[in-house]
């Protein structure tokens, strides 16, 4: 059970941006939440917790996903699977598009997982759902089975979570 006090100040360390990276844009900033290490530990327990024993492997959407998804991989004892912006890959299995709040992006994976892995997907922020829903694609299609899905910060006005169908554990809103 993650402790409520750590949770509470890993909330108040994420930071918000105005207009970057484009007009009318606000970004979380999570980075001073990753230096504290107790902040750490509880967001990824409360990230992990309602879905031990249901995955394999845990998948973390770059760039700030990968480090979720990292220490989450380690602290559950299973394995990494790391998905990546376009490009960044030296022998991609499969790509899929998505439309982001300020304009498009594409992501690949590796087959590296065998049919039927159980994967747990992990993000930072869930704005419009588009990543995700990448993500969740792209698993199935190399695949595998995305048991869960979870989040650090959801961002609630922009409704990724009704694109997901409502299917997605968050540990924080905004």
């Amino acid at each position: 059970m993650p402790d409520a006090s750590a949770l509470a100040r890993a909330e108040s360390l994420i930071g918000s941006i105005p207009d970057y990276p484009a007009p009318g844009v606000t970004f979380r900033d999570i980075t001073p939440l990753l230096v504290d290490a107790t902040a750490l530990r509880a967001t990824i327990d409360a990230l992990l917790e309602p879905f031990a024993g249901r995955y394999d492997v845990v998948a973390g959407i770059e760039a700030r996903g990968f480090l979720l998804a990292g220490a989450a991989a380690v602290a559950a004892g299973v394995g990494l699977v790391p998905i990546r912006k376009a490009g960044k890959l030296p022998r991609p299995a499969a790509s899929v598009s998505y439309a982001l709040e300020y304009g498009t992006a594409e992501i690949e994976m590796h087959d590296d997982i065998p049919d039927g892995t159980r994967v747990l997907l992990l993000d930072d922020v869930l704005a419009t759902g588009g990543t995700l829903e990448a993500g969740r694609a792209l698993v199935a299609r190399l695949g595998g089975e995305v048991t869960g899905t979870a989040v650090l910060l959801e961002i609630d006005a922009l409704g990724g979570r009704e694109v997901l169908g409502g299917d997605v554990h968050t540990v924080f809103h905004a």
